[in-house]
């Protein structure tokens, strides 16, 4: 495979699609799916998008998207303009060299560059993604893929944290086919609502429960252990995003496995993660590592310390969920990802690629040369905000 490019223009759009239903977590409240489209062009005319979908409030990561526009125009794309790459590697060296944090900016530039190499290749980005891996030694046990992908359904704090209408919502999630239910939880909102849910979806329906970093081990120890009743999968970032060790003594205190999501930055985190048994799941975000440069070797690290994992998204559009999608119908992922139909957010046809889920929860990996978008519906939803030759 060339993964040879030479990136001779760069656009950013601005999107703004509307969620159907605004949605909360522990940090906050989002109204719209707000994001910046980045288009890479090479010097023979071909092209390739990727998203940077951070929230518009910093209650998740320190990035918001008017900080990523900056970074994005002052930063990262002064770096790769004009210049020749010989490797996604090498791509990723220019723009992690010398840059603390800021990977959703990262994030943009990396899949669109992934999304140009499937282009000038003419490959799905699952082949992509598994002729890296082969490369980096990953057992071939590994590398098989699935056609479809399982789709799990993530549920806000509803409006007057109302226990009747989260046990509805995840009795309609359920009875639409969708193979999980998570739901947020935060200090107040947990044991009752996830004990609530549980009774309406049995106690063999594939559950967990998101805190966001919500919790601080010393005053919660006790919540997270009464919570072990409930028979959940896992606990979702229950602690502060920047401390594994806490995590570790946590996964020490509770019978239900720990998971990492927003602690999860880099593989140098993942390393400290397992030498500090911080965690037996992990939650892989190509948004939250900067990349599938990164994520591919978190997964082989993962894979050779027997951690279980799962793809997440934030939720970003259609068209930043592709390579995840793909990514995701790998062997090693063992839960039902964060990918919902763009149905489950957005009103029809607002989405920049349509996702569709089936009755049975899956959600067939494409088969089109990376994203297979072509620019198109940036026009009707989004807005050209810069231009780099």
């Amino acid at each position: 495979m060339d993964q040879c490019c030479t990136i001779d223009r760069i656009e950013l759009y601005e999107i703004a699609i509307p969620f159907r239903i605004p949605f909360e977590i522990s940090g906050g409240v989002s109204h719209y799916r707000r994001s910046i489209v980045v288009k890479l062009t090479d010097k023979d005319g071909c092209s390739g998008y990727g998203e940077a979908a951070p929230f518009e409030q910093p209650f998740y990561s320190s990035e918001i998207v008017d900080t990523t526009v900056v970074v994005l125009e002052k930063v990262l794309i002064p770096r790769i303009l004009g210049r020749s790459f010989s490797s996604v590697e090498e791509l990723n060296l220019a723009l992690n060299e010398g840059i603390r944090g800021n990977h959703f900016a990262k994030a943009s530039l990396e899949t669109a560059y992934w999304d140009l190499l499937a282009q000038r290749n003419q490959k799905t980005f699952v082949s992509l993604i598994k002729e890296m891996l082969a490369a980096m030694g990953v057992a071939p046990e590994f590398l098989v893929e699935r056609d479809v992908i399982e789709s799990g359904v993530s549920i806000g704090i509803p409006k007057n944290l109302d226990l009747g209408i989260l046990q509805e919502q995840a009795a309609e999630f359920a009875a639409e086919g969708y193979r999980r239910v998570k739901i947020k939880i935060r200090p107040g909102w947990d044991v009752q609502p996830a004990k609530a849910v549980r009774r309406q979806i049995g106690d063999d329906f594939p559950f967990w429960l998101d805190g966001n970093g919500a919790y601080n081990l010393p005053e919660h120890a006790g919540v997270f252990q009464a919570l072990d009743e409930v028979g959940c999968l896992f606990y979702e970032q229950p602690l502060a995003h920047n401390d594994l060790w806490q995590h570790s003594k946590l996964s020490r205190l509770v019978e239900t496995p720990v998971c990492l999501d927003e602690s999860l930055e880099s593989f140098s985190l993942a390393q400290s993660a397992v030498e500090m048994k911080a965690a037996a799941v992990w939650n892989i975000k190509l948004q939250r590592v900067g990349g599938l440069w990164e994520a591919l070797q978190i997964y082989k690290l993962a894979m050779e310390q027997g951690i279980k994992i799962w793809g997440g998204t934030m939720p970003e559009s259609g068209l930043g969920a592709m390579p995840m999608i793909a990514f995701a119908s790998l062997s090693g992922f063992a839960y039902p990802s964060d990918i919902e139909p763009s149905s489950r957010w957005y009103e029809a046809g607002q989405d920049l690629i349509e996702l569709h889920m089936d009755e049975a929860g899956c959600i067939k990996v494409p088969q089109c040369f990376g994203t297979g978008f072509d620019g198109s519906r940036l026009k009707e939803i989004g807005k050209r905000i810069a231009e780099f030759r």
